[in-house]
């Protein structure tokens, strides 16, 4: 092949006419290669670095092209080492993202070089003969006794059981230099800080705006110009590790102390689906805050799921609903109806006729609303079976800017997440007896009744 300039930016940097005389020297296959020669494309902080590292961490925003960089990574492992692993936070992660998504392995590699992906034995299997096994962290216990001569992790700040990569760095020992590229936008997790103060990690951050000529005009418009400026758009554009908000109803201590595994969790007396309907749908849309959540004989309540998503119409979020309420072998799915009113009821009776359903109305504002529960939490009273890295982003910035209309956006996987503990906790009603409910047992718990 003839010999390109040293990176695609310097292509960018030539005269149309300059462009034009390259391209036209090329052959079909000539042409058909440059297309996935990653050299020539990738910026420079997206090669492999050089030095005696064990943990890459490259720290990036929205669309700075992580996946790209870790699906080019594994094929050029694969050259060398027979085994060379993925990780993703879920088994559809592994799937639609890291192995057939528009940036995944298949799709970066040359027909010669693209692996068999094998979807029953969860692997690839590379022409040369290297393989790929396929992990999700949703499957701890897989991992364990798997090795790895290299590895790909794929968003390790919202895999939901951590204990997924503690499993994964046992295994991390084959071959003369076993090594990592973890891929992930920054959350102040106890892991993420650990992983960052190891001297064995490369690490270095990067924002969306680096990739800003390669990105869809409506994800500009949808995302980054909505994001930016605010606290939540330094972490997803910009990969800050943002600590912890003053005046917030919850710190990340107090919500890493609530982790508890999925061993650890005992019979449930009552469970509930509790749901924060958005007003619209769409892209634009709020989105369906839908939390699943059980009462232990302790009285302790544990978080099970958070099923919340955006961009569903109506019918969408009550069917998954409804679904989650079998699944999980709930009693009773809870739903705020200031927006919906009986229509909410009427879908969910047209979907499931015997559904238990309790319409619940907010007569205060979010974050007041919030107060007694984040209260339960430094009690020790809610646990979370697992990470739930979006609800807890979420809940680590709940101020009383909500409740003055400041915040700029809805926080729905709290507002769900309210609703649940609330239901099981509280003598609730209509959205009332939240505060004497706990005062009442606050003070039995200190002895004054």
């Amino acid at each position: 092949m003839r010999k390109p300039p040293t990176d695609a930016s310097a292509l960018a940097r030539m005269s149309p006419r300059e462009r034009a005389g390259f391209f036209a020297k090329l052959d079909a296959d000539e042409l058909e290669s440059l297309k996935t020669l990653w050299p020539f494309w990738a910026r420079a902080e997206q090669l492999i670095p050089p030095g005696d590292w064990v943990y890459w961490l490259p720290l990036a925003g929205r669309g700075w092209g992580k996946t790209r960089t870790g699906a080019e990574t594994i094929r050029h492992w694969a050259h060398d080492f027979p085994l060379v692993n993925l990780i993703g936070a879920t088994a559809d992660d592994v799937r639609d993202v890291m192995v057939e998504g528009e940036s995944g392995v298949l799709a970066v590699c040359p027909r010669d070089e693209r692996p068999r992906y094998v979807a029953h034995k969860r692997r690839l299997e590379w022409p040369n003969g290297a393989k790929s096994l396929l992990f999700s962290a949703e499957e701890p216990e897989r991992l364990r006794g798997k090795q790895h001569m290299k590895l790909w992790a794929d968003e390790l700040a919202a895999w939901r059981y951590p204990e997924a990569w503690d499993q994964a760095v046992f295994g991390l020992r084959l071959g003369e230099r076993p090594q990592a590229i973890i891929t992930t936008t920054p959350r102040p997790t106890r892991l993420m800080r650990d992983l960052l103060a190891d001297p064995l990690t490369f690490s270095t951050q990067h924002s969306t705006y680096e990739n800003i000529g390669n990105l869809a005009e409506n994800f500009l418009e949808r995302v980054v110009r909505k994001y930016e400026g605010t606290r939540l758009g330094r972490q997803e554009l910009h990969a800050h590790l943002l600590l912890d908000v003053p005046g917030a109803l919850w710190t990340r201590e107090t919500i890493e102390a609530a982790h508890v595994g999925k061993e650890e969790i005992p019979k449930l007396g009552r469970i509930v689906v509790a749901l924060d309907p958005p007003v619209t749908s769409g892209e634009s849309a709020d989105e369906c805050g839908m939390i699943v959540a059980g009462l232990a004989p302790d009285r302790r309540v544990f978080i099970l799921a958070d099923l919340s998503r955006q961009g569903e119409t109506p019918l969408g979020w009550v069917l998954r609903a409804v679904t989650a309420l079998k699944e999980f072998g709930a009693d009773c799915l809870v739903a705020e109806v200031n927006n919906g009113g009986e229509m909410i009821e009427t879908m969910i009776r047209q979907v499931d006729a015997n559904v238990a359903f309790r319409a619940v109305r907010a007569s205060r504002g979010k974050f007041t609303r919030a107060e007694p529960v984040a209260a339960l939490y430094e009690q020790g009273r809610v646990r979370h079976c697992g990470l739930f890295a979006r609800l807890e982003d979420q809940m680590c910035l709940m101020t009383p800017d909500f409740d003055r209309g400041r915040a700029g956006y809805s926080p729905d996987r709290v507002d769900a997440l309210v609703w649940a503990v609330s239901s099981l906790v509280f003598d609730q009603g209509e959205g009332g007896g939240v505060f004497d409910f706990y005062r009442t047992m606050a003070a039995k718990e200190q002895g004054k009744e």
